[in-house]
């Protein structure tokens, strides 16, 4: 499974539609967290957001042997993420009956209600961005891994050099030198040059 996270989204979808089963469960744990992550910034829940993942990837199933493009399939699945999801909005909203609530103060009512705008193309592009990083970093030896996980925290806390050094096993002063080498091959993952690959 390992071998195949690192395959490119061409190698699996050949690998997918010569019926490898390995190579489309790869494809399902590179894409499941992109997708839900936008289903959910359109307003669902964790259980709409199911429904809406599992409509995306049985178009996948259905559109793999006609996909021309297999290397622009985070594009094709981000597009159909956001499809699928507005889609499942408006049906949601005709099935919903509303009344408007008595106001103490004769205000209208207010509803928490998604917007069924477009997501904005700056948001899926971050999205994208994220999704790419994350795929990075998993590829990355362990090590850089492990020290950039440390230095760049989502919870915003900087650990101290020292508790690094002292978790890694690794003297203090090495912690730059080596973070500059783990994000220059990070850098490396994530936005490849032609000649490297």
């Amino acid at each position: 499974m390992n071998r195949l996270a690192d395959e490119d989204d061409a190698a699996l979808v050949a690998r997918c539609r010569r019926g490898e089963g390995a190579a489309w469960e790869a494809l399902v744990q590179r894409y499941q967290r992109l997708v839900y992550t936008i289903v959910l910034r359109v307003g669902f829940d964790e259980h709409a957001a199911a429904d809406v993942f599992q409509t995306v990837f049985s178009r996948l199933i259905a559109h793999l042997p006609r996909i021309a493009e297999p290397q622009r399939l985070q594009a094709w699945i981000v597009t159909t993420a956001k499809r699928e999801a507005l889609l499942a909005l408006r049906r949601s909203r005709r099935t919903v009956s509303m009344t408007r609530a008595d106001d103490a103060d004769d205000k209208a009512s207010e509803c928490d209600i998604a917007d069924d705008s477009p997501l904005p193309e700056e948001v899926l592009a971050e999205l994208q961005q994220l999704d790419q990083l994350r795929h990075a970093l998993e590829r990355l030896e362990e090590r850089c891994r492990e020290l950039l996980l440390m230095l760049f925290r989502d919870d915003g806390d900087k650990l101290p050099y020292e508790e690094v050094a002292q978790r890694l096993g690794m003297s203090v002063g090495s912690i730059g030198p080596t973070r500059s080498r783990c994000l220059a091959k990070l850098r490396q993952l994530v936005d490849p040059a032609p000649g490297n690959m």
